[in-house]
């Protein structure tokens, strides 16, 4: 009978073998918290990284030294400043609106249910989202347009016009701003666990009950997200708007138009309605430090 394999002591096995290696071991040693390696940066990464950073704070913080602080309150009081921000605040939540009531159902649809042709969806749906936007507003223009393949019969059944009117800015604004409420809203559905849903069908919920009282509250901080994304997107629209709603103050004038408009002509009113932009941009950034920016 031959003797029984002894067993293997670890005191007796090499270190390499207990740390996964000697490469793994000494990958083991310099690695931090978080996977990121001790030590500095190396110079032929920090150089590009310092210039890419400069490159893209520069022009923020030129703005921000060549603001009139002195004159901003007198700028921003302006009739036609002021009527520029009523329109991009009420446009923008419009447009936000809309989102939600679109592209939550249209969320589901693609985190939820299995479809021919999903994928082909979903790439659709994000489409606007690297479209030029000026393209945007001429595909807008000839769809809803008045003699548009819709806007025809919206003309002539209900006599309703959208291009170069306040409803034409919101209908521009939904088209770019959706797409960021639809992946936000989906990659949240992706995450929750869909036995909660089929956990309370089989108590009787139909699945719109389930969807409202199960899903709802729980992909709320995702819906929240999105729409904060999207009327933050909506706000800084310009493209789609000037193409399919025009650029007249008081009716379609948003603040990225009347920026463009008075750098022709008054640049400190140009630079005022530009700080507004960016105060909203940090706010938005602010508001979603926790699901976008990775803490350290």
């Amino acid at each position: 009978m031959s003797d029984p394999v002894p067993a293997l002591d670890k005191s007796d096995a090499p270190a390499d073998t207990l740390t996964g290696g000697p490469r793994l071991g000494r990958v083991r040693g310099r690695a931090g918290t978080g996977g990121r390696l001790r030590g500095g940066a190396p110079l032929p990464l920090l150089l590009p990284a310092l210039v890419g950073l400069v490159f893209l704070l520069l022009p923020l913080l030129a703005l921000i030294v060549r603001a009139p602080w002195r004159t901003l309150p007198d700028q921003l009081a302006k009739p036609e400043v002021w009527q520029a921000l009523q329109l991009s605040l009420f446009s923008a939540t419009a447009a936000t609106a809309v989102s939600l009531v679109l592209g939550v159902p249209l969320a589901w649809l693609l985190a939820r249910t299995d479809f021919p042709g999903r994928g082909l969806v979903r790439a659709l749906v994000t489409l606007p989202l690297v479209l030029p936007p000026v393209v945007g507003g001429v595909a807008l223009l000839l769809a809803l347009g008045r003699n548009g393949v819709v806007g025809r019969l919206l003309d002539s059944w209900f006599g309703v016009t959208l291009p170069f009117t306040t409803a034409g800015v919101v209908v521009a604004e939904a088209f770019v701003a959706m797409p960021f409420l639809v992946i936000s809203v989906e990659g949240t559905l992706r995450a929750a666990d869909p036995r909660y849903e089929e956990a309370a069908m089989t108590l009787g919920a139909s699945r719109f009950t389930a969807f409202r009282r199960v899903t709802l509250p729980l992909i709320a901080p995702g819906i929240a997200a999105g729409a904060v994304l999207a009327w933050a997107r909506a706000l800084g629209e310009f493209g789609a708007t000037i193409t399919f709603a025009g650029n007249f103050p008081g009716r379609t004038q948003t603040m990225p138009l009347a920026v463009y408009l008075a750098l022709q002509s008054d640049p400190d009113a140009a630079i005022a309605l530009s700080l507004v932009l960016l105060a909203v941009s940090i706010a938005v950034l602010a508001g979603l430090r926790d699901r976008w920016i990775t803490a350290s």
